[in-house]
């Protein structure tokens, strides 16, 4: 019989070893949630398991067994003469579906008899959500949080990744959201579901080093349309925070550039300020959109930033004005000065937590 594993934390599917982490999931399912690494080898397919679903509610359940349990030998039979036709004699794999029933149940059997050592994820996907969500609604960062702060461009995200190559402990949210959290943030390949977000983010959470400063940029509620979850958004407005000051002709600079595939779709900029008219008079919106029409992006970036990102990055400051750590100037984003600007945090950074000072707030529950 198939062994059962039933993880108690988030680390133990890593140290658990298995060669492979199976998911026998319809691609939908799979599609909005995984564990990480899995492959997906589904025993029904979305049509498939909409059928059986029907008739077990229209007919009856034992039809309805009868025939996705022809359905889920004919597709094990696929998936063992295809997608795992390699594998040899020694292979460990888990398998796992939406509950740890009948599903992964036959497909692990089937493996099992063939004298594969598969284990089956007890209670199934439920199980890791629960985990997931322990982590990312309860537990939260679990290491002192420290915010990147600074006022739209001025290079936020590109310290956060010096930082990293630095050695520094970081958590980049827009990374794991696949969107760069503001009105043009959009990136290739669209967001990840909510649910995969968060299975994304728990994992990063569940790695820190607690006795580290991990550093998170500064982040409304919500980047692009995925929210973040209630412990990550706590530690983010109790965290002290380290705000860059970028002069607005650098910071309009250095969008532009870094928006280049933005600004290259056709429309997609034009489309964005149209979107804005509610908020503004009709003479700016008229302006932006002409500068839009003839490229001149540099001083876009300036007036949406003069006018539009900064008033609001203002109101949301007020609001966190005794979490303010330090202000780092930022008077060049060249990458020169990027650089300069990420070993002046990394100082700043240690140093917040060596004094065991500000940085130990917004850990997380």
């Amino acid at each position: 019989m198939p062994a059962a594993f039933r993880p108690g934390a988030l680390a133990d599917l890593a140290a658990a070893g298995f060669d492979d982490v199976i998911d026998v999931r319809s691609p939908a399912e799979f599609a909005e949630d995984h564990l990480p690494g899995a492959i997906n080898l589904p025993v029904l397919d979305d049509a498939q398991r909409a059928e059986v679903g029907t008739i077990y509610k229209q007919v009856s359940p034992f039809d309805a067994r009868k025939i996705g349990g022809a359905l889920v030998a004919a597709n094990a039979a696929r998936h063992i003469a295809g997608a795992l036709s390699d594998r040899g004699g020694g292979w460990r794999p888990l398998a796992y579906c939406w509950r740890g029933g009948q599903r992964s149940g036959a497909f692990a059997t089937i493996l099992d008899q063939i004298g594969w050592r598969v284990s089956r994820l007890d209670g199934g996907w439920k199980t890791w959500r629960a985990l997931v969500i322990d982590q990312v609604e309860r537990r939260g960062f679990g290491a002192p949080v420290i915010v990147l702060d600074g006022n739209t461009g001025s290079g936020k995200t590109a310290i956060l990744h010096r930082l990293a190559a630095r050695g520094v402990q970081v958590v980049d949210l827009e990374g794991l959201a696949n969107h760069r959290g503001s009105l043009f943030g959009a990136m290739p390949g669209g967001q990840p579901p909510q649910k995969l977000f968060e299975t994304r983010l728990a994992m990063a959470l569940a790695a820190l080093d607690p006795a580290r400063p991990v550093v998170v940029e500064a982040e409304s509620s919500r980047i692009g349309e995925r929210g973040l979850p209630r412990a990550v958004w706590q530690a983010l407005c109790a965290a002290p925070r380290l705000r860059l000051d970028a002069p607005l002709a650098a910071r309009a600079d250095y969008t532009a550039r870094s928006y280049a595939g933005a600004v290259a779709e056709p429309g997609r900029v034009a489309d964005t300020v149209t979107r804005l008219a509610p908020l503004h008079p009709a003479d700016r919106i008229a302006a932006w959109a002409a500068m839009a029409e003839r490229g001149d992006w540099a001083a876009l970036a300036q007036g949406l930033m003069r006018d539009h990102y900064d008033p609001r990055y203002r109101k949301h400051r007020d609001r966190y004005g005794d979490r303010e750590a330090g202000v780092i100037a930022a008077p060049a984003l060249d990458d020169a000065g990027l650089d300069r600007i990420a070993a002046e945090v990394e100082r700043a950074v240690a140093g917040m937590g060596r004094d065991g000072g500000p940085a130990g707030a917004g850990a997380g529950a």
